[in-house]
């Protein structure tokens, strides 16, 4: 049976399409049983409808409490029995319950080489420290920001003429690639995490 994918979004949903299209191959050996949104109107979810894949928003203005949309962001992924949740862009930080249900099969990926330049501005903290390469990172989520065992990287040379949309938009194509890769590997093979070194083996 193919490993069962919950993709959780908020913007256009580019990384999240890589990956439905891979599904499409039989061999790649997961598949997108739903995918889930912080907001609504979001591309992603678009695009999951228009792939005929179940979709669920959880708002986080709908809670009184921070906890309480995390065990209902948990419960939400848990209807679709996900052997991994993947960050495709979502922009929330998950809570204890949530970790507790995915930790270790939660993973997230990230618009710079970790631990250099975690947070939201990836590419405009990399141009603002001068590097000259950086790239892209896919790690397990855990209770900090972007501080989880990495899984994998790829390096994106910084330019001399880069602004930071032409750095994000080459960082993006090396990060879907890598996405799509180690996803699919990790939904064929299996991994061990030991300390903070992950294998997939």
């Amino acid at each position: 049976m193919p490993a069962r994918l919950v993709v959780l979004v908020s913007g256009s949903g580019s990384n999240l399409q890589a990956l439905l299209d891979a599904t499409t191959d039989p061999a790649y050996g997961a598949e997108v049983v739903a995918v889930g949104a912080d907001r609504t109107g979001t591309g992603g979810v678009a695009r999951a409808g228009q792939a005929g894949v179940p979709t669920f928003v959880v708002p986080v203005g709908d809670f009184a409490a921070r906890a309480e949309w995390d065990k209902a962001l948990t419960a939400a992924c848990a209807g679709y029995r996900p052997d991994l949740v993947v960050s495709a862009g979502f922009l929330k930080l998950v809570g204890a319950a949530f970790l507790a249900e995915y930790g270790g099969r939660y993973v997230n990926t990230h618009n710079a080489l970790l631990p250099a330049f975690p947070g939201i501005h990836g590419p405009r903290d990399a141009l603002g420290y001068g590097v000259k390469v950086t790239g892209a990172t896919l790690h397990f989520v855990d209770a900090g920001v972007d501080t989880g065992p990495i899984i994998a990287q790829v390096a994106v040379p910084v330019l001399d003429d880069d602004t930071e949309e032409s750095l994000t938009e080459r960082i993006k194509v090396a990060e879907r690639g890598q996405l799509v890769e180690y996803v699919g590997r990790m939904a064929r093979q299996s991994w061990t995490v030991t300390g903070r070194k992950v294998t997939v083996l």
